[in-house]
């Protein structure tokens, strides 16, 4: 068997438009040929009648294993940019001492933008194609004022206006591509995210949003604007204590951020807000706060947290990516065992916040730290209005 090697061109949706002639000169040289169904339908009368095709399918493994049974040059046709989001991506990973060539087409994103006759050089592209939520949610956290998305069964254009309008993002109007390079089908047009919320449309397709406001960005979200349990108002993390907690866990270098006992949400709302490509999960005893940390999230439009109601003694936290951030809001008097459990996920290099509002408390996490490992690095003691001083106190 030969050394692999592909040819990687990427089709629009047109069987009428001719290749590129670097295209042409790889198909006239080669006998073996891939792609999608679709990619077959548009080049079929293009190749030499001995050529061979090898359908790409799901599990991409299969493919993989004909290619590599083959052996040798292999033709691959892919729609629009193969190396955008694309199958010459996923070459490069799955053969890393293959040589890849690439002859690309616009990609579904810039054909849209191109049929909108619309500026496209600061869009952020974003895809949801078999990803979660939170890559949308990221970017539009992050205020960005254009942002293509490429789409899946599940990720599309009415659920996408769906979501926003649920966590507040009405800001954007949304244009949606469908069948794009369709000579007979294709349809492009502009809509409020309420019209698209109701629509179906065709598949495949990819949308643009487009910032039509500014949104207000708080930064240290007031207590009074939280929904708060039972209509407790003190049961909440300052404003001040949060966000020097937030600070002292060093978010802004961590991944996977745990708010152990989250009451109303502030802590890991205010993370989420700040620090947008954390992964937020929030453990809480109460099952009540369930529905709290909706209704806060959806105030403060902080999409995609995590939550967890139930003894986070007893919940499977092999469920959950591991933490290299912990915040202990709560701990029910049994914090050397939380600090037990918290240590057997923590990344290495992880950090753990707490709290103390008495000698008590903090002598006992001083204690419960190093019982697994760990030291105090940091500590700072504050006092807000005319409640009892609080001692922020990090872990590593």
């Amino acid at each position: 068997m030969s050394e692999l090697s592909f040819k990687v061109i990427g089709l629009p949706d047109s069987a009428s438009q001719p290749l590129p002639d670097e295209a042409m000169k790889a198909v006239r040289s080669a006998t073996v040929f891939s792609g999608g169904k679709r990619h077959h339908e548009l080049v079929a009368a293009l190749l030499p009648a001995e050529a061979e095709w090898i359908d790409i399918t799901v599990p991409l493994e299969d493919t993989f294993r004909e290619y590599r049974r083959k052996g040798g040059y292999i033709v691959v046709f892919a729609s629009g940019d193969p190396l955008f989001y694309g199958i010459a991506a996923t070459l490069q990973r799955e053969f890393p001492g293959a040589r890849i060539d690439v002859c690309p087409s616009f990609n579904s994103l810039q054909t849209l933008a191109h049929r909108l006759a619309l500026p496209y050089g600061g869009m952020t592209c974003v895809s949801l194609t078999g990803r979660p939520w939170k890559n949308l949610g990221d970017a539009l956290i992050r205020d960005l004022p254009l942002v293509g998305l490429l789409t899946d069964r599940n990720h599309t254009p009415a659920a996408i206006a769906r979501r926003m309008l649920h966590y507040g993002y009405g800001n954007y109007r949304m244009a949606v591509g469908e069948l794009l390079g369709n000579e007979t089908s294709e349809r492009v047009g502009w809509y409020s995210l309420e019209e698209a919320s109701e629509m179906t449309f065709a598949s495949p397709n990819c949308v643009i949003l487009e910032q039509q406001a500014k949104r207000p960005r708080l930064f240290g979200l007031p207590e009074a604007m939280f929904t708060h349990l039972d209509g407790r108002s003190k049961m909440i993390t300052k404003m001040p204590v949060r966000l020097l907690s937030l600070s002292m866990l060093d978010l802004g270098n961590r991944r996977s951020f745990w708010d152990v006992g989250f009451c109303t949400g502030s802590v890991s709302i205010e993370a989420r807000l700040r620090f947008p490509h954390l992964v937020v999960t929030a453990f809480e005893k109460r099952p009540e706060a369930e529905s709290l940390l909706e209704e806060n999230s959806r105030r403060f439009c902080a999409p995609d947290i995590t939550g967890v109601t139930g003894d986070f003694m007893e919940a499977d936290l092999n469920r959950f990516e591991a933490p290299d951030a912990v915040f202990i809001g709560g701990h029910g008097g049994r914090l050397g065992e939380m600090m037990k459990r918290i240590a057997s996920v923590l990344l290495p290099g992880g950090v753990v916040v707490f709290n103390s509002v008495s000698p008590e408390s903090h002598a006992a996490f001083r204690e419960a730290a190093e019982s697994v490992g760990l030291s105090i690095v940091e500590e700072h003691r504050m006092a807000l209005d005319d409640n009892n001083p609080i001692t922020v106190m990090k872990a590593l």
